[in-house]
Formats: structure tokens, C-alpha cells, sequence
């Protein structure tokens, strides 16, 4: 019986790589450690790039270990793929609360779901927001002239629609 005949048994699939797939192989592998996921894209030709962040930061160490794990987990005789994994991000968007208490103190410029945006320093976090602290240039109270007023703005999380650390170059 040759290929391509109608009662070949030999059966030619492609394998359908899915996000589910490669977090539930990540998660696995990241259990026990401060590093958590933020991430995951797959494009054409099954090209994953999986994407993590960590309480105390990413190193290069981790990012080799994570990919070994979902490498070694998948199967490249079913199909062919290729796999970044990296950290965050710096100018990558904040995308879980989790991130931001190792952020506080850091320059933020966020943009909410109602269009406004707000900008300042990250003085506080918690599981239900933030607190951004900014300066203003206010009159004075009394006689001519401005002076420089800090204010405090509270956000919660399901306010923000992207949180960007402003980097200083």
C-alpha cells in the first residue's frame, strides 16, 4: 500500500499548539518559586513566546530553565514549533497586581478604561489598587504666584486599562 492511498494507515496530523497547553506546562514548572507568567503568544508556525516576571525580578537562568521544561514537555515529532522565553519587560505594560509591589517608588504614566491618564510616583500598592503620588502647580493662597502642591490619586486595578513604568534614560 503506498501514501496517499485511500486505505493508507499511515495518518499525517499537525499538532495545534495552544496557550492552555504551554501555561499549564509553565505553571507546573514555576510552582515553588517567586516567578509567575504574564504572558503568552503563539503566531504563525507554531512561534510561542512565553513571557514571566518574578517578585524579585527574572534572571537569564530562569528564563533557560522555564524553556527547557515546556521544550522537553512538548513534542517535536508531532510538530515543529519555536520558543522564546523572556522576562517582562521594562517598557512592557504591567499586566497583574502581583507586579507592582516591586515597582513602588518608580515613575508610572497609566491610562484608564474612562480615557483619562495619571502620572506619578508608585507610593503604595495593595490587593485592591494603588496609590500614585504627583506635584501640581497651584496658586498660592494668599498674595500672587504658585507653588508646588503634592497630591495623591488611588486607582483600582479594574480602573487601569495600561500601567507603563516611565523609564529615565
Amino acid at each position: 500500500m503506498r501514501i496517499g492511498d485511500k486505505k493508507s494507515p499511515i495518518l499525517l496530523k499537525k499538532i495545534l499548539i495552544t496557550k492552555e497547553h504551554i501555561e499549564q506546562i509553565a505553571t507546573k514548572h514555576l510552582i515553588g518559586t517567586t516567578l509567575f507568567i504574564t504572558g503568552i503568544r503563539i503566531g504563525a508556525g507554531n512561534s510561542i513566546s512565553v513571557f514571566i516576571d518574578g517578585d524579585q525580578g527574572v534572571g537569564i537562568n530562569d528564563c533557560v530553565s522555564l524553556s527547557r521544561a515546556i521544550e522537553s514537555a512538548l513534542d517535536r515529532n508531532a510538530g515543529d514549533f519555536s520558543l522564546d522565553v523572556s522576562s517582562h519587560g521594562a517598557a512592557t505594560p504591567l499586566t497583574m497586581p502581583r507586579q507592582y509591589p516591586r515597582h513602588l517608588g518608580r515613575d508610572f504614566e497609566i491610562k484608564l478604561n474612562d480615557g483619562s491618564r495619571a502620572e506619578g510616583t508608585l507610593k503604595h500598592c495593595d490587593e485592591n489598587g494603588l496609590m500614585l503620588e504627583y506635584s501640581v502647580r497651584e496658586n498660592k493662597p494668599l498674595g500672587k504666584g504658585k507653588i508646588a502642591v503634592i497630591k495623591q490619586q488611588q486607582i483600582a486595578y479594574n480602573q487601569i486599562k495600561e500601567s507603563k513604568i516611565k523609564l529615565k534614560f
